[in-house]
C-alpha cells in the first residue's frame, strides 16, 4: 500500500507543477551536525546568526518533529532563458540574480507544498509540516539524501535532469513511506564553479564561506562590505550566479514552467541611472511581491552605488554624490567611494 501511495504522491507532485519528488527519512543525514558545528566554529556564517541558533534542530530533522516518519523532498526548476555571464560586461546596469526576477519563491513553493500536504491527508491521513528555506532545515542535504541530486563543489544541488537551477521544498509527515536511495556525487575533476568565483568564497571544494560570496554580501550582510571585496561585486546588486550558471550539468536543465518566476519589467539588468533615485515608497513599489524588498531600500542602495563606483560610467558620479550625506552610514559610505571611484 504505501508504495502504491508513493507513487500515486509522485505523479501527483508532477501534476502540481514541481518537476521532481523523492523520499528520504528525518534521521538520514547524519553527518550534517558535524558540518553544521564546523561551519559555524570557523564563523563562516557571517552575520546570519540564525544559522547559529537552534543547531540541534537543523542539524538533526529528527530533532525538530520527533512524530515524524518520512520527508518528501520537492524540487522545482527555475532555469533562466539567458547566461547571467552575458550581463557582466554590462557594467552601467545592475545584475540581479535568475531566482529573484519574479514573485518569491518561498510564497510560490509554500502553497504549492500545502496544496499536495492537503491531497495527501486526503488521501491516506497522518499529519504534516511544510517547509521553505524560513525554518531550521537543511534542504539541500536531505535532497541529496533523498536522491534528488548531489550537493556540489559550490555546495548547491546539482540534479542529472535539472542542473543546479532548482528551488527546494520539504514536506515532513508521520506517514511512514519507502525513500529513495541517496543519490551520488558526480563533479569529477571539474573546478568550473570554484574557479569562476570573484570574490574566492570557496575555501576547498564542497565548502563555502559565507562571508566572501556575493550573494551573502548582497543580500544579508548588515552595514558596509569590506573595501577589498567592494570591486570584486562588479555590477551584481542582488545575488550572485556565476557558479550556478558555468555549471557542464546545466546542459539538461528544464526550462521553468511557472510564469510567476518569469522576470518583471527591467530585470534582470535594471539601468543603474534608475535604481539610484528610487526613495522608499518607490522601492517597495517596484520590488513588491519580489525577494528584493527584504533587504530594504537603504541596503538595496547600498549595493546599487557599489555597481556605479565598479561601472565606470562617469556620467553617474553626481548621482552617486547625491548620496554623500545620507542619513544612513552605509549609504553615505558607499556613495562616498562610488563617487571617488569615478573620479572628477
Amino acid at each position: 500500500m504505501s508504495a502504491d501511495l508513493k507513487a500515486e504522491l509522485v505523479a501527483q507532485a508532477r501534476e502540481m507543477g514541481f518537476d521532481a519528488c523523492a523520499l528520504t527519512r528525518p534521521d538520514a543525514i547524519p553527518e550534517a551536525p558535524e558540518r553544521l558545528a564546523a561551519f559555524v566554529e570557523k564563523r563562516r556564517h557571517g552575520q546570519m546568526g540564525w544559522m547559529a541558533e537552534r543547531m540541534a534542530w537543523r542539524g538533526n530533522p529528527a530533532a525538530l518533529w520527533p512524530e515524524a516518519r518520512s520527508v518528501i523532498m520537492l524540487a522545482e526548476s527555475y532555469t533562466p532563458d539567458y547566461n547571467p555571464l552575458d550581463l557582466l560586461a554590462a557594467r552601467d546596469r545592475g545584475l540581479v540574480s535568475a531566482y529573484a526576477l519574479g514573485r518569491d519563491y518561498h510564497d510560490v513553493v509554500k502553497k504549492r507544498l500545502k496544496r499536495l500536504g492537503r491531497w495527501l491527508i486526503t488521501r491516506a491521513g497522518g499529519e504534516i509540516k511544510v517547509f521553505v528555506d524560513t525554518a531550521p532545515v537543511m534542504e539541500k542535504p536531505l535532497a541529496a539524501a533523498a536522491g534528488l541530486g548531489w550537493q556540489g563543489k559550490h555546495t548547491n544541488l546539482l540534479s542529472r535532469d535539472l542542473g543546479n537551477w532548482v528551488f527546494l521544498g520539504a514536506i515532513f509527515t508521520t506517514l511512514d513511506l519507502p525513500p529513495d536511495a541517496p543519490a551520488t556525487e558526480n563533479c569529477g575533476t571539474c573546478r568550473a564553479c570554484l574557479d569562476i568565483c570573484p570574490t574566492d568564497a570557496f575555501p576547498a571544494p564542497f565548502q563555502l564561506d559565507a562571508r566572501r560570496c556575493i550573494s551573502y554580501l548582497t543580500i544579508e550582510h548588515r552595514g558596509p562590505v569590506p573595501l577589498e571585496l567592494r570591486e570584486k561585486m562588479g555590477n551584481r546588486i542582488y545575488g550572485c550566479d556565476d557558479c550556478l550558471a558555468v555549471c557542464p550539468w546545466n546542459k539538461f536543465a528544464r526550462t521553468a514552467r511557472e510564469v510567476k518566476y518569469a522576470a518583471r519589467d527591467g530585470l534582470p539588468a535594471p539601468d543603474l541611472a534608475d535604481l539610484v533615485t528610487l526613495d522608499d515608497t518607490g522601492f517597495r513599489a517596484r520590488f513588491s511581491g519580489s525577494p528584493i524588498k527584504r533587504i530594504g531600500r537603504n541596503r538595496f542602495l547600498r549595493n546599487v552605488l557599489y555597481a556605479i563606483g565598479n561601472s565606470g560610467a562617469k556620467r553617474l558620479r553626481g548621482a552617486a554624490q547625491a548620496h554623500c550625506g545620507a542619513p544612513d552610514a552605509t549609504v553615505s559610505d558607499a556613495a562616498r567611494w562610488a563617487a571617488e571611484r569615478l573620479g572628477s
